[in-house]
């Protein structure tokens, strides 16, 4: 059993990587979209309250709450996989969760790239609303939640900054083989 986790700002590559475990049918719980889902509950657009959403969660029910509500989707998708990939870690408690749950069979990923490149990367995409939320207050909400102190903690650090496809190898290689295969 292995349970990869991935941290990155957003537009680093975190949901790439997830893509690409898909290809490899590599089962994926994203942190974000029980986020998503809350929004949805709340009656919210979650297009436009993601943010103020995970920030009242992790008020309501401790700085944890997104991971404890990920461990039983991920139990469950371990029920028949032997690797699960779960995207988007924030905070040092939601590592810890993963660590206590998984021990040395949870892998952290930190995928890093340069503001300017990932700041192309979403207008690329043209999903993001500057009018909504800029990357700069995106970036800061999301190391408010303490996501550079989990990159610094990440097992294995891959530098998005090369091409589409040099990225989905080390994606490949880092589910198929471990982070082993990420070190030569």
């Amino acid at each position: 059993m292995t349970v990869i986790g991935t941290v990155g700002l957003p537009g680093s590559g975190k949901g790439e990587a997830a893509a690409v475990a898909r290809d490899l049918d590599i089962p994926v719980v994203t942190m974000g979209d029980v986020i998503r889902q809350e929004c949805r509950d709340r009656g919210l657009d979650p297009a436009q309250h993601h943010g103020e959403v995970a920030q009242r969660l992790r008020e309501e029910d401790g700085p944890a709450a997104v991971a404890q509500r990920s461990l039983p989707m991920l139990e469950s998708e371990l029920d028949h996989a032997d690797t699960v990939l779960v995207d988007g870690l924030r905070s040092d408690v939601e590592l810890d969760a993963f660590r206590e749950r998984f021990g040395e069979e949870f892998v952290l990923v930190s995928i890093e790239a340069p503001f300017e490149t990932r700041r192309e990367r979403l207008d690329d995409r043209g999903r993001d609303d500057p009018d909504t939320e800029s990357l700069e207050e995106r970036d800061e909400r999301e190391l408010g939640f303490g996501m550079g102190e989990v990159m610094d903690r990440a097992d294995v650090t891959i530098e998005n900054t090369d091409s589409l496809d040099r990225f989905r190898e080390q994606i490949r290689a880092l589910v198929r083989e471990g982070p082993g295969a990420l070190e030569a």
